[in-house]
């Protein structure tokens, strides 16, 4: 009698599989990176969302493995520009400036998670190495664990959420080398100030740098009219969060808490990253406000645990984050007025970076 009779089953559609793979990857990359007791938790989340975010297969888990070990290499060179740092200032500055520069350039071209990956490290490495070598060391394990959280978490959701079906490749916009090259340009115009700050003290800066390191690639696709809104907005958003995260953490603190709650913020921002609900803000402003909310709540969850001030804290870094941001605002409009009163044509459609 009922062995006709067929419920129907649900069927998750591929954008909310997107979401669900984000927010559930990013929850279980989290745990793992705490859990397993990273010496920079948030570091290894923040490389391993990066490779979460962009839609397509997952980062097999061998080729993680051998990316993390390449990513360790390429960082770990940078360590060895912190004797230059100490010795011959400027030339070790021209160095790191020719490298954000390729690094700008590159991401004008095409787009893939490595450039962020590099973008991040090539700035963290030698302000952490300033501060210390053992500190430098412990980021560079911790950006290449996460890498491989990243795989593990991104091969793992694949698994439990397949694609439905193969999803397009937009073609993306290759701007000119001239254009290319100015964004490039203005972005090392961007970041460079700040690292210049940063390692004058590292301790105090080290969270402005890795902001500073992905607003520098979001203002390549922006102009002065946008800079505001999508920079300052962002960055006020993923402070915004990570509050609401900090108090939902207040109420339990513990690892499956602080889980659960980066899980529900993830899914909040995964809808609009991948347009399920449709907002007037493009996929990086989603994006950064992503970025903004790890790399706030997690010092403020260090800081706890390590018995320091966690309301100053927090308060010196959203000031540092809201000063970096009005900061390449800034950069962005009088670099663009300097461009149009010698290039009237003016930068053409802007492009994302990175």
């Amino acid at each position: 009698m009922f062995t006709s009779l067929r419920l129907p089953q649900p069927v998750i559609d591929q954008p909310s599989r997107l979401v669900l793979r984000l927010g559930l990857g990013g929850g279980l990359a989290l745990a793992a990176a705490y859990g397993l007791a990273f010496a920079v938790p948030h570091v290894s989340l923040l490389m391993a969302l990066l490779l979460l975010s962009k839609p397509g297969p997952a980062l097999a888990l061998g080729k993680g493995v051998v990316l993390a070990g390449v990513l360790m290499l390429l960082i770990g060179s940078g360590v060895l520009l912190v004797p230059l740092l100490e010795n011959y200032a400027v030339a070790a500055l021209l160095l790191i400036g020719l490298g954000l520069f390729a690094i700008f350039f590159i991401g004008t071209r095409q787009s893939h998670p490595l450039l962020s990956l590099l973008l991040v490290s090539f700035t963290l490495i030698p302000v952490a190495g300033v501060q210390g070598q053992a500190l430098a060391l412990q980021v560079v394990h911790a950006l290449a664990g996460g890498v491989i959280l990243g795989a593990v978490s991104g091969t793992l959701m694949h698994l439990l959420l397949p694609d439905l079906r193969q999803l397009p490749k937009a073609a993306p916009h290759k701007p000119g080398v001239e254009d290319a090259v100015w964004l490039a340009v203005r972005g090392v115009l961007i970041v460079l100030p700040v690292l210049l700050l940063a390692l004058q003290n590292p301790a105090l800066y080290m969270a402005a740098i890795m902001k500073t390191a992905t607003l520098g690639q979001q203002a390549g696709s922006l102009n002065a009219r946008d800079a505001g809104r999508e920079l300052l907005g962002s960055t006020l958003l993923g402070a915004g969060l990570a509050l609401l995260a900090w108090l939902g953490l207040s109420l339990w603190p513990s690892l499956w808490m602080y889980t659960l709650w980066i899980t529900l913020a993830l899914c909040w921002l995964g809808l609009r990253l991948y347009r399920i609900l449709p907002t007037r803000h493009p996929p990086s402003f989603w994006l950064n406000a992503m970025i903004t909310l790890v790399i706030f709540l997690g010092p403020a969850v260090q800081d706890s645990a390590s018995g320091k001030d966690v309301l100053t804290a927090a308060v010196i870094r959203l000031a540092l984050f809201t000063g970096v941001a009005l900061y390449a605002w800034a950069a962005i409009y009088v670099l663009e007025r300097v461009r149009l009163r010698f290039h009237p044509a003016g930068p053409r459609n802007g492009v994302s970076t990175c």
